[in-house]
């Protein structure tokens, strides 16, 4: 399978983007595995909440292929435990050539980047930073990616 980790805007902060790097390395070791970012909107000071939701989520459908299973990482998502995730990925896995995950812009999704996903889970009740989503994302995906391995880096 292979699998992207698609973002709307880069991240500034040099530290996350080392750590992130690192479990993507990490992860390569497991399966393909890619970041995608969609620079953000210029100009946003003029345009409405919905309106931007609108032009990003034009940018995310572009970056999509019909036969890509889609989960959003959003916060009405179905929250899992390590295992529980790990133990879902390893079954979608099974079936799905290409899956993308996306991490939208500040204020979400547009209603139709909503209708094309094919999933929705969510990282934690609380509020992360996009930046922050990155690197914690990517921890929690390598995880999953040892446990399905039965290797020693998850303890429970």
């Amino acid at each position: 399978m292979k699998t992207t980790l698609l973002l709307v805007g880069k991240t500034t902060n040099k530290h996350f983007t080392a750590c992130t790097d690192d479990y993507v390395s990490r992860i390569n070791h497991y399966m393909s595995f890619d970041l995608k970012v969609i620079p953000e909107l210029k100009n946003t000071k003029n345009l409405s909440q919905a309106i931007q939701k609108e032009r990003e989520g034009e940018l995310i459908l572009r970056q999509l292929q019909d036969s890509d299973y889609v989960v959003l990482l959003d916060e009405h998502g179905r929250e899992y435990r390590s295992i529980e995730f790990a133990s879902w990925l390893e079954k979608r896995g099974h079936n799905t050539r290409q899956m993308v995950f996306v991490v939208g812009g500040p204020y979400g999704f547009s209603d139709a980047v909503y209708k094309r996903a094919n999933d929705k889970i969510s990282l934690s009740q609380m509020t992360f930073s996009h930046q922050m989503i990155r690197l914690i994302f990517t921890e929690q995906f390598y995880r999953a990616c040892t446990i399905i391995k039965g290797e020693p880096y998850h303890h429970e």
